[in-house]
């Protein structure tokens, strides 16, 4: 079995991520330990970046991932006793620009000198080339906030771009390069000279080929993860900041690009947010870790951007986004059901007044990147009268362990699961084997009543090749979700998790009645299959798991159908 995960799973990698990663192993290099390099004059205005949440309390105490933790002495920058995740954010710095930071200079002057004198080159997780990264570019945003950098921290941050240079992801690819890049052209920037040239170039030469590859046409960030793709977006608008502190060092026409490409995230990650202003739970996602929506376009305002938020009105058919209809600001234009489809992505958000629903009719991910997918394949969100009501179970926790199996295992998302196996071979702590490919997307509009429809194959590996097909169908008062599951004989499960703050309660058999914290009331009718309530768990933010209720149908001959009215 463990030789089959790794054959499905090794077979989509791409030749640089093996060499890659026997390169790091049998090719450790020294770091460069030379002189600081000089910095280059700054002429343009750098504009205040996104905010970050405050998580550090004391001097020395910090709040990652919901845990609090103290940096007492030297050790406690690689303690065992931490998760790694939380070392990682520890040794990020974006302490440095989160909101009220200049109320909190005389700590962070501290906790920089700190991190230089007990973090020796190359020793320990800050050295890891992801933080690595992300520090050099809060060192730098830092510094172009005002605050003036030691000698000695300018010899550490020439030290960190050095060695940083030296261990390009290459065996990671996705996110993990961009922010290497992204981390070489803040370099290039800051510093002058010859060596200051060579990282500006390398870090444009990978930007070069990653935007294009990794933003797909309609926006999104092809690892799928709306949180990441919240991620990806604010690092491509500090590179746009980054260009017009100093003007002429980037290409024009580049800085054009990533303005287009930044233009077209946006508008993607406001057709995957709630009416809450948060994102949807597909993927690896939880709140509390990218800069929210509403944060981002602010800060894209600030660089002369959003005029591509059209306040989802009037959207780009050339950007690969249908409207049926359009969707506008005004409610007095809002048309009563709209549709937005996001081909290459593929994922689809069905609106009118009262709800809104945002359905999974997508690939895990990259084949050869799929480390932050969920079984979660024709999953769904639902919102309404403004508050989250089907939820997917969400993301608490990285690493290995049952529990983040588990949470990236199709139970634990609102879909169907056949045979009580996963849609995607979810295993170890990043790893996809067989996964689900969906096809047979069919979306319509009739008469005011919103169709799509999509299968999937990511049960074909079972006895009988089931397939499973949902169709969901949203008019102004409801939305009735139809499972279908044909071949084999299975048992299949239809899970519907409810946000904690819903309450569920039995009316007969067969319906339900749900309060939302509003006050106001849904029904529920399962018109087709077994329905019962279970228990569930639902994951907002990293460290954080709450109990909740999952509405549950059991599918009868392959079949089950249920319907959710708002009025």
């Amino acid at each position: 079995m463990k030789i089959a995960l790794y054959f499905y799973t090794l077979r989509h990698l791409r030749p640089v991520q093996i060499t890659g990663r026997l390169w790091h192993r049998l090719n450790p290099a020294k770091p460069d330990l030379r002189a600081a390099l000089s910095l280059n004059l700054a002429t343009g205005e750098w504009a205040i970046p996104a905010d970050r949440h405050a998580c550090m309390l004391e001097a020395d105490a910090f709040r990652f991932l919901n845990t609090v933790g103290r940096v007492r002495d030297s050790s406690a920058w690689n303690d065992p006793a931490q998760e790694k995740l939380w070392l990682y954010n520890l040794h990020y710095f974006d302490v440095l620009n989160a909101v009220g930071a200049a109320d909190r200079t005389a700590w962070h002057r501290g906790l920089v000198a700190r991190w230089v004198a007990e973090n020796p080159p190359a020793i320990g997780n800050g050295w890891e080339p992801y933080p690595t990264s992300l520090r050099i570019v809060n060192w730098v945003k830092w510094s172009l906030a005002g605050n003036a950098l030691d000698p000695a921290w300018v010899h550490s941050l020439s030290v960190q771009a050095r060695w940083l240079q030296k261990h390009i992801e290459w065996h990671l690819l996705g996110n993990h390069l961009f922010v290497n890049a992204k981390a070489l052209v803040f370099s290039g920037l800051f510093f002058a000279g010859d060596e200051a040239d060579a990282w500006l170039a390398q870090g444009l030469n990978i930007l070069g080929r990653e935007v294009p590859e990794q933003v797909l046409p309609d926006g999104a960030h092809f690892e799928l993860s709306p949180m990441y793709h919240a991620i990806i977006l604010e690092d491509l608008l500090d590179l746009v900041n980054a260009a017009g502190v100093w003007p002429g060092r980037v290409p024009d026409a580049m800085v054009a690009q990533w303005r287009e490409v930044a233009e077209r995230m946006l508008r993607w990650l406001e057709g995957l947010i709630h009416p809450d202003g948060e994102i949807a739970f597909f993927n690896d996602a939880a709140l509390g870790i990218a800069p929210e929506f509403g944060v981002l376009s602010a800060y894209a305002k600030r660089l002369g951007m959003a005029q591509g938020l059209r306040q989802r009105c009037a959207l780009d058919d050339a950007i690969a986004v249908d409207s049926l209809p359009h969707v506008c600001a005004s409610e007095a234009q809002k048309p009563i059901v709209s549709l937005q489809h996001f081909r290459e992505s593929g994922y689809v958000r069905l609106e009118c007044r009262q709800a809104v629903a945002l359905l999974d009719v997508a690939c895990v991910g990259p084949d050869y990147l799929p480390g932050h997918a969920h079984a979660d394949t024709l999953s769904f969100e639902l919102s309404v009268h403004g508050q989250r009501v089907v939820v997917n179970g969400g993301t608490a926790r990285y690493g290995l362990g049952p529990e983040r199996v588990r949470e990236r295992g199709t139970a634990a998302h609102s879909t169907v699961q056949v045979g009580g196996q996963d849609s995607s071979e979810v295993w170890g702590g990043f790893r996809v084997a067989r996964r689900a490919y969906p096809f047979d997307l069919q979306i319509q509009d009739e008469a005011g009543v919103l169709q799509v429809a999509c299968s999937h194959d990511g049960y074909k590996r079972l006895p009988g090749a089931p397939v499973h097909r949902r169709t969901w169908e949203m008019d102004t008062c409801s939305l009735q979700v139809t499972d279908s599951v044909r071949g084999g004989k299975h048992t299949a499960l239809a899970r519907y998790i409810m946000h904690p703050a819903v309450t569920v309660m039995a009316v007969d058999g067969n319906t339900w009645q749900l309060t939302l914290p509003g006050g106001q009331a849904l029904r529920v009718v399962v018109s087709v299959g077994l329905g019962r309530v279970e228990s569930a768990s639902y994951a907002p933010e990293f460290g954080v798991v709450l109990p909740t209720q999952s509405l549950t149908v059991e599918l009868v001959q392959g079949q089950a159908q249920l319907k959710w009215f708002w009025n």
